[in-house]
């Protein structure tokens, strides 16, 4: 995972747009690596998306994997991540990338296994900004009474990931 936070004007961003039991999904490259996967109506996506240029061919590895995932055969994704951020937002980020599949943590779990015990607050916000969601599984972060909390890319969404993975898991 890169530490780089911004996009510089000259790289070009590469992007398709795929069909999933979630709704469509965009996901964007930058020279080889996943910079974004948003859903439709997503909270927290791009507003703008002057300059991309689409080219499915450059997905069909992270398009293949997500189809693995959503027929119950793929846990863990492989694919060239740089997720672009703070770099408390970018150590959020990777702890939810070591919530096991068909887990859930808290919002104040996550915040005690990167560390910062008290800043579970700050975790759920950085959580809610997770520029890769379904492959950065932000999905798997609950309340602490077990609730399902917020998702940025609705409720709906977050339960049906929920429920994918608890019945391919048993």
């Amino acid at each position: 995972m890169n530490d780089r936070r911004t996009t510089a004007a000259d790289e070009p961003v590469l992007t398709t747009t795929v069909p999933s039991p979630i709704g469509a999904l965009t996901l964007t490259a930058i020279q080889g690596s996943v910079v974004g996967l948003y859903m439709h109506d997503q909270r927290h996506a791009p507003t703008s998306t002057d300059g991309w240029m689409r080219d499915d061919a450059a997905f069909k590895d992270v398009v293949a994997q997500l189809d693995a995932y959503f027929a119950g055969e793929l846990e863990r994704f492989d694919v060239e991540l740089e997720l672009r951020g703070t770099p408390f937002q970018r150590r959020v980020w990777a702890g939810l990338l070591e919530i096991p599949y068909g887990e859930t943590i808290s919002y104040g779990e996550l915040a005690q296994r990167i560390g910062r015990p008290k800043a579970f607050r700050a975790v759920g916000l950085a959580n809610g900004r997770n520029p890769v969601a379904v492959i950065v599984p932000c999905h798997r972060v609950v309340a602490g009474d077990g609730t399902l909390g917020g998702y940025g890319g609705g409720l709906d969404r977050k339960a049906f990931l929920l429920d994918l993975e608890r019945r391919r898991r048993v």
